[in-house]
């Protein structure tokens, strides 16, 4: 079995690569100005993942770290894909630790995602790494599917000297406690349900 080999992004000559294997795997489709405002802004956070006898990626993942609402530090995670051929060998959860360990360095608080409602096995990769569901978007995708949004609280460093002084002294420390630390767990959902119009 051929060893994988995980790479940052490197430049536009993969960008073909990655167009074929995002268009291949996902139902959404992206036009190519969608793929380079993620690559050109954040290539660091881009991540492919090729096979040792191959220059062909297998896996990929497209991502992006911004400030909130000016507020929150927020890392976002716009594609993730694996050739079929290639799952169920830990690609998939190797590329989002990797993007995750590089946003923390940046400062990140928070890494939230989309993905389709029914997809029980991207809700089970995201799930194991953390992830937990935040809400629920009616007819999200353009095939009028419902999405979640899935979030990823990330804990603030461990204090270093400077903080422990401060905290001795009865100041207050730089970091906050994120707003979210329980799993909320998912609610019911039944098609035949009224929806209320106010």
């Amino acid at each position: 079995m051929d060893s994988i080999i995980y790479r940052q992004y490197s430049g536009e000559s993969e960008l073909p690569h990655i167009m074929a294997l995002v268009q291949h795997e996902l139902s959404e489709p992206y036009v190519i100005y969608t793929y380079r405002y993620f690559l050109q802004q954040w290539p660091h956070l881009s991540f492919l993942a090729y096979p040792s006898q191959s220059s062909d990626p297998v896996g990929v993942i497209v991502c992006k770290q911004s400030m909130h609402r000016d507020v929150t530090n927020r890392g976002y995670i716009a594609m993730l894909s694996v050739h079929k051929n290639w799952r169920k060998r830990g690609i998939a959860s190797t590329l989002v630790r990797r993007t995750v360990e590089v946003m923390k360095k940046h400062g990140v608080e928070e890494v939230v995602l989309e993905t389709e409602f029914d997809n029980s096995a991207a809700l089970s990769l995201y799930e194991s790494l953390g992830f937990i569901r935040e809400k629920r978007l009616w007819r999200f995708y353009l095939n009028g599917k419902d999405a979640f949004r899935l979030v990823l609280v990330v804990p603030p460093p461990e204090l270093d000297d400077e903080d422990d002084k401060v905290a001795r002294k009865g100041l207050p420390i730089r970091f906050l406690a994120p707003t979210r630390t329980i799993t909320i767990p998912s609610l019911p959902y039944d098609s035949d349900d009224e929806v209320s119009s106010r």
